[in-house]
């Protein structure tokens, strides 16, 4: 006689009839239960089985990535060069200048660059908090306008210290080109006669 089937033997199944028969006889709640096994909707007593694995998380959408055209980039280098010589001062080799003829340059190009940033771009903070306050980020935070730095451990909500409020343009307003500019020219050569 095999007991640890799923299925009870006929002489199993012998006694469990009699003990059945008797208690749907004498306990009303046994014989309702023993109804609802029997009524067509209920559905048949199967083995247990044990509960499906979950189903495996879908995969993430596939990365779609847009392809830049060199051309407001080359256009932004260019205005960059024009009001604050920023390629000249790249390109020229800083070693044999005096750190304070450095520092008048860069003075320069810090006045030129920041005009060329005033008149083409509106830029705002990410974060309004004052740097070093201490804010929470809450779930859902947007991570490609925050970057979580040092010991990241867990899940949002987060608690920490802003080390930088982050930059974001707001609008841009680059000069339309003709049809014939060339942009990777960034600034001519220029023939004194």
């Amino acid at each position: 006689m095999n007991t640890t089937s799923s299925h009870p033997s006929f002489w199993r199944r012998v006694p469990l009839a009699f003990g059945a028969f008797f208690s749907t006889l004498s306990d009303a709640a046994y014989a309702a239960r023993v109804e609802k096994l029997s009524l067509p909707e209920a559905a048949p007593l199967a083995p247990v089985a044990p509960a499906p694995a979950p189903a495996p998380a879908p995969a993430p959408a596939p990365v779609i990535l847009k392809e830049a055209t060199p051309d407001a980039a080359l256009q932004l280098l260019a205005l960059l060069q024009r009001e604050a010589r920023l390629i000249d001062f790249t390109q020229e080799n800083l070693g044999s200048h005096a750190d304070a003829d450095i520092g008048a340059a860069a003075r320069v190009v810090h006045e030129g660059c920041a005009k060329v940033m005033r008149e083409y771009f509106t830029i705002d903070a990410v974060r309004q908090e004052a740097e070093g306050s201490r804010i929470v980020l809450q779930d859902g935070f947007d991570p490609a306008s925050v970057r979580l730095t040092g010991n990241v451990v867990g899940s949002a909500p987060f608690t920490g210290t802003l080390s930088h409020r982050g930059w974001r343009a707001s609008s841009v307003r680059l000069p339309k080109l003709s049809g014939q500019h060339d942009a990777a020219i960034l600034a001519p050569a220029e023939v004194e006669l």
